[in-house]
């Protein structure tokens, strides 16, 4: 028997389309965002009665919260197609150019991390959403001429975690709005929780639920992720996933009962002990942790602020005392 016979395809279900597969798919089935999903409904239904397709627009705000999503349910709700780049992706404006001119007429294009789109690029991209056409300049010198190509009628939606990189010209074109998504409460993650297991088939009871959603960050994705580590763990240990399993099964991923990881509390004891709760700048911080300091900024600062346990000041960084009760027990 050769190697490839030995392999056998893995089902789509499986963990490399397990996160597409979680993604509600209707608005209904979307928890939480009740004010976005209440302007995108008026969108949506208004732009059906007018035979548009929707105006443009840009979702922002830490990862993991929905903005992808966001993009496929409207893509959904238009019926229609919806096609999938990012910012660092799109090099050359070859690269747009090829893009925008294979949509069809009513396609979405969903551009992430657009922050990083580069200024060469933002500029063609102007009059594509302003008046549907591409403006390319063919040549050099004095032998250069411009050739403008109408684009078919298109929405762009773009998301991304740094709305402050998005330039301002480019953020005043999003006629249909730009909207920030918000972290989750507990209850609207327990929802997900509860959702996500359902479609897993793994049986968990509430409070092994809500043990999950404290633990989450507020993030959806996150909630997810535990979830299904904690079915692994359940089902090699043979148990039912009850609270006792979802504890023990934390407690060895390292997720305390605050959701800090170790990372988190790495930061947490190495402001509080090696420079005496602070404060201590950024770079000498992460230089301490040998670790990066985009890391320490844009993923473990956000929630250790939003929980109260670490400050951020002109002079640096300061642990709070609830950090200091945190980490002291």
């Amino acid at each position: 028997m050769s190697i490839k016979e030995k392999i056998s395809p893995a089902p789509i279900f499986e963990e490399g389309f397990l996160d597409q597969t979680l993604r509600p798919d209707n608005f209904n089935d979307y928890v939480g965002q009740e004010n976005i999903k209440d302007n995108l409904r008026i969108l949506l239904g208004a732009a059906a009665e007018r035979h548009h397709p929707p105006e443009h627009l840009l979702f922002y705000g830490p990862p993991g919260l929905g903005k992808t999503t966001l993009a496929h349910l409207i893509a959904k709700e238009a019926k229609t197609s919806i096609k999938v780049t990012a910012g660092p992706a799109i090099e050359k404006v070859g690269d747009l150019a090829s893009i925008l001119t294979n949509l069809s007429p009513g396609d979405v294009l969903f551009i992430d991390e657009v922050h990083r789109l580069s200024k060469v690029i933002e500029e063609v991209l102007y009059p594509a959403m302003e008046s549907g056409s591409l403006n390319i300049i063919i040549g050099k010198g004095p032998s250069a001429r411009t050739i403008q190509l109408e684009l078919p009628p298109f929405t762009l939606i773009a998301a991304t975690t740094k709305i402050g990189g998005v330039s301002s010209p480019l953020r005043s074109r999003f006629s249909g709005g730009v909207f920030k998504l918000e972290f989750y409460t507990n209850e609207e993650i327990k929802k997900i929780v509860a959702r996500s297991a359902k479609i897993l088939a793994t049986a968990i009871d509430g409070e092994a639920a809500e043990e999950i959603a404290r633990r989450s960050r507020y993030t959806p994705r996150t909630a997810n992720y535990l979830l299904k580590r904690c079915r692994d763990f359940a089902q090699i240990k043979k148990e039912k996933l009850r609270v006792e399993i979802v504890r023990k099964a934390l407690e060895l991923l390292g997720i305390d009962e605050m959701g800090l990881n170790q990372s988190d509390r790495m930061i947490l004891k190495a402001i509080a002990e090696k420079f005496s709760g602070g404060p201590v700048g950024l770079g000498t911080l992460a230089a301490s942790l040998g670790d990066e300091t985009g890391t320490i900024e844009e993923y473990n600062e956000p929630y250790l602020m939003q929980i109260g346990f670490l400050e951020r000041t002109p002079r640096g960084r300061l642990v709070t005392p609830k950090g200091y009760q945190h980490i002291s027990k």
